[in-house]
């Protein structure tokens, strides 16, 4: 059993864009493990294992366009199912 079930991954297209300021507010908002920022102040790609996905959708969405969306199921993924 996972804790943290989803596999939450997506590019946000925006301006200004801050690593560390969204670290910083996932961190301090979500619950979840594995959080990858990375970019410059255009592009950030964002991976983070969570139970609730859409609150990191919602947020990333306050942030700039976002897209190349896949959330994926790892509990079904590890008894041997597609995610």
């Amino acid at each position: 059993m996972l804790e943290y079930r989803y596999d939450t991954q997506l590019l946000i297209e925006g301006e200004d864009l801050d690593e560390n300021e969204i670290v910083e507010y996932f961190n301090n908002n979500f619950k979840g493990d594995c959080l990858l920022a990375v970019g410059d102040d255009e592009l950030i790609k964002i991976h983070y294992h969570t139970n609730e996905p859409w609150k990191v959708l919602e947020y990333c969405r306050t942030l700039g366009e976002i897209y190349d969306i896949v959330v994926e199921d790892m509990e079904r993924q590890s008894r041997g199912l597609k995610g």
